[in-house]
């Protein structure tokens, strides 16, 4: 119970760690640079954000495999996973980054189409953050590694540290006068340097020689099996989190992007320090569900619920009974009265996606990574038809009602999950990593 709670607590500070750093330095950007310059820095480390969560979608792949191998006492199947993984990352990650390195100059030009002497700035910025996102892509093999070994410490202490200290050269840098580019590029020294301290870390801890990457054919087939479809549902995602903004600021404008945005931040968290802090469960189960009875394994699932359901009631109580004072300290006496008619729908939305955790890493764990993915882009399919539907009749409140049923729909997780518990047909009681071990046992070391 000491490890799971630590794990949970790990996982949480790696949540909100990196936000609440961007509040603190918030306003000393703001201060000392204005509103043009903190603008573009947002845009870049969204950049940094997005493209790292999408070049890192298989790191699920790599939990669920690594899981499953690291009592087999298979060091050489271990080590063609890890290997692979971070060839298939180093890959993604090259792709992405030549991408937005292309990109920015179209990007840069609408960006500040006003100052064209800052668009250089912007340009530089931009494919500073380009370059970022292969370092996030190699910097999750650790990270997933870690945590495929129930160690989320060791995964989130590097990369939180040395987050926190980009930060903290950011903050110095704008109040020293200096602009963007000298922000991004100080913070980006800084994590490409704890990048390269966790994966020295990673090859010491799993005893192997390199991390040099590889592609083994058997290892990558296994990866790719699972991940693109973890994959899948990183990039919807990322897409999802973003198209009702879009939607919502060409039909009515940018004041009511704002309530709306304000209200699904605030609400975002019931779902995330749910995710975050029950992340634990999906190596947990990834690497006993083959070693358990079917009683047990039904007893962790009831425990892992009935944490799931007391951390969201407990969130949504608190936002629910604050969430009024909240918006008006923080965005404003207007905003908070255009936001208080939707705030209340858009909690329970993501209060009902809360509850769909431990349903997804439970089929995640199991080796059902197609019916979650399904599942979920249904979900998101669903919500975008009646975002488009609703916002012509119901204006920002349509959009509400939408995120609403798409945490409804994100819930059908639970019926394959009980089907599966029901017949006692969880991946045949064993784990897939383990039985694709017998296989790389045959493969000499590439």
């Amino acid at each position: 119970m000491k490890e799971h709670l630590s794990n949970a607590a790990y996982g949480v500070l790696d949540y909100a760690a990196y936000p609440i750093g961007m509040l603190l330095v918030a306003p000393v950007v703001l201060h000392k640079l204005g509103p043009a310059e903190y603008g573009v820095w947002i845009v870049a480390t969204a950049v940094v954000s997005t493209g790292g969560i999408v070049a890192s979608g298989f790191g699920d792949a790599n939990i669920q495999h690594v899981a499953g191998l690291r009592s087999s006492g298979d060091k050489s199947a271990l080590e063609h996973i890890v290997r692979s993984m971070m060839g298939i990352n180093l890959t993604l990650g090259i792709l992405l980054s030549l991408l937005g390195w292309m990109l920015a100059p179209s990007a840069a030009r609408h960006i500040m189409s006003s100052d064209v002497a800052q668009q250089h700035a912007c340009l530089v910025s931009l494919r500073i953050a380009s370059c970022l996102m292969l370092v996030r892509a190699l910097e999750s093999v650790s990270i997933s590694t870690y945590r495929a070994f129930g160690q989320y410490g060791a995964a989130v202490r590097i990369s939180i540290a040395f987050r926190s200290l980009g930060l903290a050269a950011v903050g110095v840098a704008a109040y020293n006068g200096y602009g963007t580019v000298s922000m991004m590029a100080v913070s980006g020294v800084l994590v490409t340097l704890g990048t390269w301290i966790q994966l020295r870390k990673l090859r010491t801890f799993l005893g192997i020689e390199s991390l040099r990457p590889t592609f083994n054919r058997d290892a990558a087939k296994a990866l790719f099996s699972f991940g693109v479809f973890s994959w899948l549902q990183a990039v919807a995602g990322v897409i999802l989190g973003q198209v009702d903004r879009l939607l919502l600021g060409v039909s009515l404008g940018a004041v009511a992007v704002a309530s709306y945005a304000l209200c699904v931040q605030l609400a975002q968290p019931i779902f995330g320090f749910t995710a975050s802090g029950l992340h634990f469960l999906f190596p947990y189960l990834s690497g006993r569900a083959s070693k358990i009875s079917m009683h047990q394994l039904k007893k962790t699932l009831l425990t892992a619920f009935g944490w799931n359901l007391l951390l969201v009631i407990a969130g949504t109580v608190l936002l629910l009974s604050f969430g009024d004072h909240l918006l008006r300290a923080w965005a404003g006496v207007e905003i908070a009265r255009s936001a208080a008619l939707i705030f209340p729908t858009v909690v329970i939305g993501s209060a009902l996606l809360g509850l769909s955790v431990t349903g997804n890493y439970a089929l995640l764990a199991f080796g059902l990574v197609r019916i979650a993915a399904w599942i979920n882009v249904f979900g998101g399919v669903i919500m975008l038809l009646l975002m488009w539907f609703l916002l012509h009749r119901s204006g920002v409140d349509g959009l509400a009602q939408a995120r609403l049923c798409y945490g409804l729909l994100s819930l059908l997780v639970y019926l394959p999950l009980m089907r599966r518990l029901r017949t006692k047909q969880i991946i045949g009681m064993e784990s897939a990593a383990v039985s694709h071990a017998r296989v790389l046992q045959e493969v000499s070391p590439s």
